[in-house]
């Protein structure tokens, strides 16, 4: 590599709290930053196939105004100037919002998302939208780009923000946005190397977003490290009067506590749910977690994860039948559009029949209720992000043909914070023998979020899994 190539490389991972701190002091400009990334792009994501949207005019507009502002000693705060993307679920005035499918590509947005919003108001640059697999469950459409994996091109991304994944940690931009059903935030980013956080419900507005399951659906942050994370959480999170769900809870300081101490808090950990004949590779990360834990002053205590079949199959018949709720305008009339996984499940969802729905919704209140219960005995729980390492892109199809196999091993750990609502963080763990990323994930209480971020960075202080890069050329 040339230095002008170091120096770009360099200048692409960078954490995003870095670069903005550099643009606000007029070290380099955003247009510069922004410059760079889309040449990196345009260099390296015909390979990946991240973007599926590339809004590279109006980013460097974006990017102009920002160094305008800033000359004139306006800062709006530590996304300003910075370069991020969102997933193609979220609605960009003028920009169609795809979902993944090739129904949408013309369903062009007529305003911005709530989040879109509030990172433009926070001066952030906007490069794209990002691919997600289609209508966000676990297979991209057949006659669509697939993203790939950047430690491993024939591994699999993570889904369904497979984009957000593969754009943050190959350097294509400093942070994505992200939304998490049932684990479309935390699997992306335990197979990517990156730290992803699903807030409480409603902490984030919904406002624009297409959905897959109403009441199960989250949008949150992905980045490289924990403090980017609450950065990003600062800005999008909180009331809005477009979302009668959001909450109208204040926001925490999320990035102003995060170097707080973590002497005394209590981490829950089940070892039947969360390592009892996990890989060993996968155990060992847990391990090595508690240890560290312990050595920061937290306390490890053992508890009895609330959950059971019968729960997780509540969770799957709500996801079902709100989906096909959300595609009712579009299937069974445009059914050959579909592909033919998304297909089928619509066709569950649609014959799943009142009673079963509401049956499945007061187990989900019963297990939410456990949960609280529990998290009045410990401030976090931990487990592992995959039950497996992350699979080859040839171990997924043949995972990927057997639904159970799918929900017990790449969904097993993230799933039931989806059905509970509550906040939960992933986070590198470590590596495993073929140089994968292994995912942790901590959970907490209703709106915990910053405890969350601390806990990881207080992990990421002791630890250098995050601050590994995959080898791009």
């Amino acid at each position: 590599m040339t230095a002008n190539s170091d120096a770009s490389e360099a200048l692409a991972f960078l954490s995003l709290l870095e670069i903005g701190e550099c643009i606000g002091r007029r070290d380099v400009t955003s247009e510069h930053v922004t410059t760079e990334l889309l040449r990196r792009i345009d260099r390296l994501d015909a390979r990946l196939n991240s973007f599926v949207t590339l809004l590279s005019d109006d980013a460097l507009q974006q990017a102009r105004l920002v160094d305008r502002e800033i000359s004139m000693g306006f800062r709006r705060g530590p996304l300003h100037g910075v370069p991020v993307a969102v997933k193609d679920l979220l609605d960009m005035a003028g920009v169609p919002t795809g979902a993944g499918s090739v129904i949408l590509q013309n369903n062009i947005a007529t305003s911005d998302s709530s989040v879109v919003r509030k990172l433009r108001g926070a001066g952030a640059v906007i490069l794209g939208k990002l691919h997600t697999t289609e209508a966000a469950l676990l297979d991209h459409h057949p006659s669509l780009p697939q993203p790939r994996n950047p430690w491993n091109t024939e591994h699999w991304t993570g889904a369904s923000s497979s984009g957000p994944g593969v754009a943050t940690a190959a350097g294509l931009c400093y942070g994505a946005i992200g939304t998490d059903t049932g684990g479309s935030i935390r699997t992306p980013a335990a197979a990517n190397g990156l730290t992803g956080l699903k807030p409480t419900w409603g902490r984030v507005s919904r406002h624009g977003l297409f959905p897959l399951a109403q009441s199960l659906d989250h949008i949150g942050p992905m980045a490289r490290s924990a403090q980017d994370v609450a950065a990003m959480l600062q800005v999008i999170a909180g009331p809005d009067r477009q979302d009668p769900t959001a909450l109208v809870a204040p926001r925490e300081d999320y990035l102003g506590s995060i170097a707080r101490p973590i002497d005394g808090v209590v981490i829950g950990l089940d070892n039947v749910f969360a390592i009892d004949g996990l890989p060993t590779e996968i155990a060992r990360t847990m391990h090595d977690f508690c240890e560290v834990m312990v050595d920061l002053g937290a306390q490890i205590r053992l508890v009895a994860m609330p959950w059971d079949d019968e729960t997780n199959n509540a969770g799957l018949t709500i996801m079902l039948a709100e989906l096909a709720h959300a595609h009712a305008s579009l299937f069974p009339a445009h059914a050959s559009q579909y592909g033919p996984q998304v297909g089928a499940m619509i066709e569950m969802g649609r014959n799943i029949e009142a009673a079963a729905y509401i049956t499945a919704s007061q187990r989900r209140a019963a297990f939410a209720g456990r949960m609280n219960k529990l998290f009045q005995e410990v401030d976090l729980l931990i487990t592992p992000g995959l039950a497996i390492p992350v699979p080859s892109l040839t171990e997924l199809q043949k995972l990927a043909a057997d639904l159970d196999a799918v929900r017990h091993t790449l969904y097993r750990f993230t799933s039931p914070f989806n059905l509970a609502g509550l906040p939960t963080i992933s986070f590198p763990g470590g590596f495993d023998g073929r140089g994968m990323p292994l995912g942790l994930q901590l959970a907490g209480g209703k709106l915990n979020e910053a405890l969350l971020c601390r806990v990881a960075h207080a992990f990421q202080q002791a630890t250098d899994h995050h601050v590994r890069r995959p080898t791009l050329g």
